[in-house]
């Protein structure tokens, strides 16, 4: 089974050539100045997270005006709308806008909201030749205050030649407080657009494989170990979202690699 592909980012929507999970979905939107699209949310819960530009939202009966403002998502901390199942939504794009649209089954019932950037958390994983940047946008960690049923969202940046989600680790199995399952799939660009970075991906069934991760390429896994390194010259980001039956999160490391983890503290205090 293939674990990744390549979207396409073609005007309007741009939907997944497969999907592997049984609870994620992604699209990507794309609108000139302009632009509408309207659909319904369905049985799915949906965080829309503006990559660039800016677009105004009507969801249900709630009207959220002129939502974003980085250009790109290399340029600040994104503007991002929960649209919640079974409504009605509209989107109308005020500039010319990319917008992330993962979703997730949900029966909650909880009302739209916009997740402005002072809102969004950042910082720094790892360390030395594996430290990354992360924001966290809708995370039971970062914003207990922002409900969802399912959806967990944030997004990392790794620079030229790090490796990030290392150790590599899973999240497979519901056994907290060791592990919690999660699907999970990561939706990529690359700055500039003309690089590259590689993501490995494994599981304890012996399926193993690298890919190329170029811009609106997408890793999608159900299960297995995970990581990801930038090519020398070019950082490469990804939107990051998992949903389960809970928002609780944690990970297992791979055990012949989690070591590494355990450096952070002493290559931290080194300045590393």
């Amino acid at each position: 089974m293939k674990y990744h592909a390549g979207l396409t980012a073609n005007q309007g929507l741009n939907t997944l050539p497969y999907n592997p999970c049984n609870l994620l979905d992604f699209n990507l939107l794309k609108l000139g100045a302009g632009e509408e699209y309207a659909a319904n949310s369905g049985d799915r819960e949906i965080l829309a997270v503006i990559l660039g530009g800016k677009a105004s939202f009507q969801v249900g009966g709630a009207v959220f005006e002129k939502v974003g403002g980085r250009g790109n998502v290399f340029g600040g901390k994104p503007h991002s709308v929960y649209i919640s199942a079974a409504v009605d939504f509209s989107i109308k794009a005020d500039s010319a806008v990319e917008i992330a649209l993962p979703s997730a089954p949900s029966d909650a019932k909880i009302e739209p909201y916009v997740i402005a950037p002072p809102q969004v958390a950042n910082g720094v994983w790892g360390a030395a030749n594996f430290k990354r940047y992360f924001h966290q946008i809708l995370t039971l960690a970062a914003q207990p205050e922002l409900p969802a049923r399912r959806l967990i969202v944030g997004e990392t940046f790794t620079p030229s030649g790090n490796w990030s989600t290392y150790p590599p680790h899973k999240h497979q199995i519901d056994d907290l407080p060791r592990e919690a399952f999660h699907e999970e799939m990561y939706y990529f660009k690359v700055s500039p657009t003309d690089g590259f970075g590689i993501c490995h991906y494994y599981n304890e069934a012996g399926e193993e494989e690298n890919f190329t991760v170029r811009d609106n390429s997408i890793h999608m896994m159900n299960k297995g170990y995970h990581s990801v390194v930038s090519a020398p010259g070019y950082t490469t980001y990804y939107l990051w979202f998992l949903a389960g039956e809970q928002r609780v999160q944690a990970t297992v490391e791979d055990p012949n690699v989690g070591w590494v983890g355990r450096t952070v503290p002493m290559l931290k205090e080194l300045g590393y």
